[in-house]
């Protein structure tokens, strides 16, 4: 999906590139986003001289950091779906939430009504705390509230 914007100013921006996650344990994170979240390992310049790791799937990359100071990092225990969080799209939020149950992992459902359209949010922690948005919000139209030049997901009214 791309918008172009009519906003004078707006940088020329193409495309979400990477998200960038600083973590405790680079072991643990790998973990968990390579066998929970299905992403894979790919090749990362040589010339970093600090440990981490970049993955991609989905069309998204995530770059893994490892902390320099991995105990002054916060830790957040409670599921708060209103924190900071990346968001994934999936097919059934069903059989997400049996996978998760099976995985032992931790999760809080909600569920979002719009003009009878109904969106089911899973939200789960990654090893350091940060938040997860698995969902199917896709079902959600996409109504711009100013003029667009471009959106496949744009429902015009």
């Amino acid at each position: 999906m791309i918008l172009e914007s009519k906003k004078n100013g707006a940088l020329p921006l193409v495309s979400l590139n990477h998200i960038s996650r600083v973590c405790r344990s680079l072991e643990k994170s790998l973990n968990f986003y390579q066998n929970v979240l299905g992403f894979y390992q790919i090749k990362r310049p040589q010339s970093f001289n600090f440990n981490g790791a970049w993955l991609f799937n989905y069309g998204i990359g995530i770059h893994l950091l490892q902390a320099e100071d991995p105990e002054s990092m916060p830790k957040k225990t409670e599921i708060n779906p209103k924190d900071n969080h990346i968001s994934f799209q999936c097919d059934s939020v069903i059989s997400v939430e049996k996978k998760l149950k099976e995985m032992s992992i931790p999760y809080v459902h909600r569920r979002v009504e719009e003009e009878g359209i109904f969106v089911d949010q899973l939200f789960i922690h990654d090893p350091d705390g940060f938040m997860i948005e698995i969902c199917n919000c896709e079902n959600i139209p996409v109504i711009p509230l100013e003029p667009i030049r471009v959106c496949k997901r744009v429902t015009l009214i």
